[in-house]
């Protein structure tokens, strides 16, 4: 039997500064997206065929590394970013499918990677992405995240209403509740991070759309290159600053990859 390549482990340790970058990743995923879509003129579909070959080549170096490297991991969040965004994107607006269907359906591909990957590996904790295959479930679940953020924020702040400024109000109040749950102990360190991190994403998009968007939408009208221009900026600073100063390198990656596989 093919024993699976152990590597030390792939994903940054959870500090403040991995989800100022994952908000500030998922607002750019939402305005990048138009902006290429509609502001460049690609369309959809040609946006989706650039953003998909893009992924696909960032995703084939974060899969070489042995180790975790910032700018190869957030570079793949990044551009994951988009192509979720994308992928809800060309389903309600190509396909007529209705945003509370994209909803569902992501909610399911998600909870269907989650349940996979435990039965196979038998834990769903980011301390322990040594394997490839945990890899491979890992980033399907990001995949999903984002897809599902997007359906979920649009189908909160458009189809009920409700906005998008109150609907990020909405989500930050939940991430909010589920911080307080784990410092209570209500919830499990994994269960915590997973919900928080499917939340991060309508959260950042219902930002991103609030900036972006024209005010007889409900948006400040500020248009999608400003907005994208200074996420994506404050994204690579910090990465910058986290190669350099390797403040959320994994601290005992042996000891990580040890635990793993017991």
């Amino acid at each position: 039997m093919k024993i699976a390549r152990r590597t030390a482990n792939k994903v940054p340790e959870v500090t403040v500064y991995f989800w100022i970058i994952k908000v500030l990743a998922t607002t750019v995923g939402e305005t990048a997206a138009d902006l290429l879509n509609m502001n460049l003129g690609l369309g959809l579909t040609w946006t989706t065929i650039v953003m998909a070959v893009l992924t696909a080549a960032a995703v084939t170096l974060q899969f070489r590394a042995e180790r975790y490297v910032p700018w190869r991991y957030w570079l793949v969040v990044i551009l994951v970013s988009v192509v979720g965004t994308l992928i809800t994107d060309n389903l309600v607006d190509n396909f007529g499918v209705p945003l509370e269907v994209t909803t569902a359906v992501f909610a399911v591909a998600l909870a269907a990677t989650f349940i996979l990957w435990y039965r196979g590996e038998r834990t769903l904790s980011i301390h322990t992405i040594v394997t490839t295959k945990r890899e491979w479930y890992y980033w399907a679940a990001i995949l999903f995240t984002f897809a599902l953020g997007t359906a979920a924020g649009d189908l909160l702040a458009e189809r009920v209403s409700l906005g998008y400024l109150a609907s990020a109000g909405v989500f930050a109040a939940a991430i909010a509740l589920i911080g307080l749950g784990y410092r209570l102990r209500l919830l499990g360190a994994v269960l915590a991070f997973w919900a928080a991190y499917v939340l991060t994403r309508p959260l950042g998009a219902s930002v991103g759309d609030w900036l972006s968007q024209p005010r007889d939408n409900g948006g400040l009208g500020l248009g999608t290159v400003g907005p994208s221009a200074v996420f994506l900026v404050a994204s690579v600073a910090l990465v910058a600053y986290l190669t350099r100063s390797r403040a959320d390198a994994t601290r005992e990656p042996a000891a990580a990859a040890a635990r793993a596989f017991r």
